[in-house]
C-alpha cells in the first residue's frame, strides 16, 4: 500500500513550479499504478497553451476559478468547484486562471515521471517503457 500527505511533497524535486501553475506529484510512474496523481495550482491571470499529444488527463476542480478553451472549436467552459473535464481526445487548449488560485486534482495516463514541464508546443514528452 501507497500512503502519502500532499504536505510531504512540498519542497521537494516533486513540487514543480513555472510562472503559470504549481504541480505537487503525489504517485508517478515510478510508484507502478499506470497513472500519476497531482494537485495543482493554476495562478490568477495566467494562461497556458496546453497539448498534451502523449497523454491523456482527466482534471477534477476543487476551488477557484478559471477557464479552459479548446483551440480546436473555440468552446468555452467555465472552471469552479465540482467541474471534472477530461482531455480524451489529446484536446489542444488554453487554460486561464480566474480571479482566484485554480486547485485541481489531476491524472495523467500514461503516468508522468515527475519532471515534465511544457515544451513550446504545449507537450510533456512521452517516455518509452524503457526509460
Amino acid at each position: 500500500m501507497i500512503v502519502r500527505n500532499v504536505k510531504d511533497v512540498i519542497g521537494t524535486e516533486n513540487e514543480v513550479r513555472t510562472e503559470n501553475w504549481l504541480s505537487r506529484r503525489v504517485l508517478l510512474r515510478k510508484d507502478g499504478m499506470g497513472f500519476s496523481f497531482h494537485e495543482t495550482v493554476i495562478f490568477p491571470g495566467t494562461e497556458t497553451h496546453i497539448h498534451y499529444q502523449n497523454h491523456l488527463e482527466a482534471v477534477w476542480c476543487i476551488e477557484g476559478d478559471g477557464e479552459i478553451e479548446t483551440i480546436a472549436d473555440g468552446r468555452k467552459y467555465a472552471l469552479g468547484p465540482g467541474v471534472v473535464y477530461a482531455l480524451d481526445q489529446h484536446d489542444e487548449h488554453w487554460l486561464r486562471g480566474g480571479k482566484q488560485p485554480l486547485r485541481v486534482i489531476c491524472v495523467f495516463n500514461p503516468p508522468l515521471t515527475g519532471f515534465e514541464v511544457h515544451d513550446e508546443k504545449g507537450v510533456y514528452p512521452a517516455v518509452s517503457d524503457a526509460a
